[in-house]
């Protein structure tokens, strides 16, 4: 099949290997073409917009940073709706709005084509092993054609609901990643300031009601003091500001995710934005 792929970054280039491993054609674009050389190399055919990348394919994803990549990918002057065919569904997997989806979705069913949103959770981790989960919002049908591709990617797939359902299930992710990371991150200073083993103590209770994936992938990088992205802060903040949107859309108040939010923001101020979320840690050092 003719695939193309938007956005080669620590999440997407390792999830397009996927696709590109099984023997599909990829056609690839990326702001930077730098990022994407290890899959040209690999077999990708590089194309130099969004807009050309559609011509070339009967599925597109997408997977970059903020709402307004999104927006510009899409609607932009060499934007994938440039280049719409007969027959093309859209896949975008960036976390983004939930109005932004439907705002995709409408349009390309204005254009006689179809899309789904299906952002995705597991990090760079579950992106190299294919192991992702996957949150979809669309119709039923176009789930159907594009989830023997979706199982390339990952291991728990789904379909949420209508169009924009996969964004408002990853908000619900990141929610509770939020709190998690914040539940961790003090687990580990404070068995520091205890004088106990921070490996002992996360082997321990990772086994019982306290086991999570933040604690298996994320703790040991801590005490490692490897900080280096799973998952950039900077993207992290942007999840919780839209989750934190549609939280006053709702006229609900969500303080641990308001608290995790202001102390992400403050290590950006730092400088951390472009380190992995398991740097929040750094914060207790500075408060000392």
């Amino acid at each position: 099949m003719k695939l193309g792929w938007i956005g080669t970054g620590v999440m997407g280039k390792n999830m397009c290997f996927h696709l590109l491993n099984a023997g599909h054609d990829i056609f690839i674009y990326n702001r930077t073409r730098e990022k994407a050389e290890e899959l040209i190399a690999s077999g990708a055919v590089w194309k130099n917009s969004p807009e050309e990348v559609t011509k070339k394919a009967d599925i597109v994803f997408t997977i970059v940073g903020y709402p307004k990549d999104v927006e510009n990918v899409y609607f932009g002057e060499k934007g994938i709706f440039k280049g719409v065919h007969k027959n093309l569904i859209l896949v975008d997997m960036t976390t983004t709005k939930p109005n932004l989806a439907i705002k995709i979705n409408k349009k390309a069913i204005e254009m006689g084509i179809d899309s789904i949103d299906a952002p995705v959770s597991g990090g760079d981790v579950g992106a190299r092993q294919g192991t992702l989960t996957i949150m979809a919002g669309g119709n039923q049908e176009t789930f159907d054609k594009v989830l023997p591709l979706l199982k390339l990617l990952g291991t728990r797939i789904s379909l949420q609901g209508k169009a924009g359902a996969g964004q408002h299930t990853k908000m619900a992710n990141q929610i509770v990643i939020a709190g998690t990371m914040m539940g961790v991150s003090e687990a580990l200073v404070y068995a520091k300031t205890a004088g106990i083993d921070p490996e002992k103590m996360v082997s321990a209770i990772s086994h019982g009601a306290a086991g999570c994936w933040t604690l298996d992938n994320l703790a040991p990088r801590v005490i490692k003091g490897d900080l280096e992205p799973g998952f950039f802060i900077d993207h992290f903040v942007k999840d919780m500001d839209i989750a934190l949107e549609e939280a006053e859309k709702k006229h609900i108040k969500l303080s641990s995710l308001e608290l995790a939010d202001k102390q992400y923001k403050k290590l950006q101020a730092e400088g951390y934005g472009k380190k992995g979320t398991q740097a929040l840690t750094e914060i207790w050092k500075k408060e000392k």
